[in-house]
């Protein structure tokens, strides 16, 4: 009795999570918003924040964390993602904390991305 082993198939968790948040996730309608971490050169790394609603300003967001934070940062129009909010620096307990705090996004839509 040969049976099928589902867990050994070929997927990709990036996909998924990709074409999942694409179309805008935010506080409300159950998509995620996706907080990553890439690394410049040197020591030098970037936070980005993908998946907020269309319904927000984001320049305005990018705004208020660039002060709280004391960090300098800007909208980005991504080709995949639409818009994008990076920041300097490893912002990333920041800004999910941040944006839990002022009811954007509940905890359990954040999708926290890095090394």
């Amino acid at each position: 009795m040969a049976g099928n082993i589902l867990n050994l198939e070929k997927s990709d968790p990036f996909k998924a999570a990709s074409t999942a948040s694409a179309s805008g996730g935010g506080a409300g309608d159950g998509n995620f918003v996706h907080v990553r971490i890439q690394q410049r050169n040197g020591r030098k790394t970037l936070t980005t924040v993908q998946g907020i609603s269309q319904d927000y300003d984001l320049k305005k967001i990018a705004k208020v964390c660039k002060k709280e934070f004391a960090c300098n940062g800007t909208v980005v129009d991504h080709p995949e993602y639409g818009e994008v909010i990076q920041l300097q620096g490893d912002q990333r307990n920041n800004i999910c904390e941040f944006l839990v705090k002022v009811g954007l996004v509940s905890k359990a839509n954040l999708k926290l991305h890095g090394f």
